[in-house]
């Protein structure tokens, strides 16, 4: 018949474990978006300076995740949303004017 390990050899098998040594792992928490594909595609609309203003914002919320800040990221991640957005809305506005005017002159 085969001996069956005693009680103490077992836990120390199970101690070494990576399943259950959770001690070295910090939890991070979740990052907060930093809508940095919005502000890329606002960087193709005609209102350049908002978009670069946009995409900064963004990257400069992904740099307060890495350092820590958290509540930077999320702040410089929601003004990065609003800025992008403002630009599309900028964006279109340029060429809906620029149609306007393009159409509806007279060329003769």
């Amino acid at each position: 018949m085969s001996q069956t390990p005693s009680n103490p050899e077992i836990k120390r098998a199970l101690d070494g474990s990576p399943e259950t040594n959770n001690e070295d792992e910090s939890v991070q928490p979740p990052m907060p978006k930093n809508y940095l594909i919005l502000s890329i595609l606002a960087c193709f609309c005609p209102a350049y300076p908002v978009n670069i203003v946009s995409f900064v914002f963004s990257l400069m919320a992904l740099n307060s995740y890495n350092d820590g800040d958290l509540d930077g990221a999320q702040r410089l991640g929601r003004n990065a949303l609003y800025v992008s957005i403002a630009s599309i809305i900028i964006g279109l506005l340029v060429i809906a004017t620029y149609c306007i005017v393009h159409y509806t002159t007279d060329t003769v």
